[in-house]
């Protein structure tokens, strides 16, 4: 098959048709008809003697076929991209674009309010949608273009993934005000002998504080578990359920704050992004003003 006998072109439509997977969205991210798209597809088709994309109940599934072409289609595609754009700048005050990030509704609590003031102030037609997602399902989203970047624990190494440290967030002990342990610090016995509520996306499994305690020979009894930082807030506030949570949430709950009795690894939490997009001026404009808010939300909320 010779290249120049080949529209690349194509092959733009084709990365944006695996990526969203409806006709009418691709149309109207390239700026193109509906029928547009069509064709281009039917020469796709006919150049590839593959269907390339079939319908189904999700919209259009990708064939084997488009499943061995993405990785190299996609990589040409940003050389291409690179090579066009490597002296131009990316405008924020002028773009259009959504950013699609993937986070609990803890990193949303966070950041999410100064962040949005900036892009008011930097780039007021940038749109942000945030996604809650698992870190398996949010991997996979970012490899297959469904999230621009990710804000997760340190424990994700896929090999087409970049990533950057965003925070360390120590852990502190939170309960209602007037709770009967709301007087001075907070002892080992007293915590083991509270009921406890945990926040955790798993039906079961150790969050940190557990794995803390067993090391000690010691467990916690955790009466309510949630899926949700915000709801185990509202709980904690009318109840007399013990919270161990970031200290950087619990500024922002009017909480009652306590040291922990016990030593407690921090959390961590790093910024992810497809290393395809890793050099992309608007990616890393993104990535940026995330860290960026983040040092500040920390500098705020974090006592020295």
């Amino acid at each position: 098959m010779r290249l120049n006998r080949i529209d690349l072109n194509l092959f733009v439509v084709f990365e944006a048709l695996y990526r969203e997977r409806r006709v009418t969205k691709v149309a109207r991210h390239l700026n193109i008809t509906q029928s547009g798209v069509s064709n281009a597809l039917r020469r796709l088709r006919e150049t590839f003697d593959d269907p390339l994309f079939v319908r189904g109940s999700e919209g259009m599934v990708p064939t084997p076929v488009a499943e061995n072409m993405i990785v190299d289609v996609r990589q040409a595609l940003d050389l291409l991209s690179r090579s066009v754009g490597e002296n131009l700048r990316f405008q924020p005050e002028l773009s259009e674009r959504e950013f699609r990030l993937g986070m609990n509704d803890l990193g949303q609590a966070l950041i999410l309010p100064g962040l949005r003031e900036k892009l008011r102030e930097q780039a007021p037609k940038v749109a942000l949608s945030t996604y809650y997602v698992d870190r398996r399902i949010g991997e996979e989203d970012l490899k297959s273009g469904g999230l621009d970047l990710l804000i997760d624990a340190p424990d994700i190494n896929a090999l087409e993934l970049d990533q950057a440290f965003l925070a360390e967030l120590p852990y502190v002990v939170t309960m209602r005000h007037g709770h009967p342990l709301a007087k001075g610090p907070l002892s080992l016995q007293c915590y083991l002998g509270a009921d406890h509520i945990h926040v955790s996306s798993r039906k079961r499994g150790r969050g940190q504080v557990d794995v803390a305690l067993h090391a000690l020979g010691e467990q916690r009894h955790i009466s309510m578990r949630v899926q949700n930082y915000l709801v185990a807030a509202n709980i904690t506030a009318e109840s007399d359920l013990l919270w161990t949570v970031p200290r950087m949430l619990a500024e922002t709950t009017g909480l009652y704050i306590t040291e922990a009795p016990l030593k407690v690894p921090p959390l961590f939490w790093n910024l992810y992004w497809p290393k395809s997009v890793t050099m992309d001026p608007a990616s890393r404009w993104m990535r940026q003003l995330i860290m960026s808010q983040f040092a500040e939300s920390c500098s705020r909320l974090l006592p020295d």
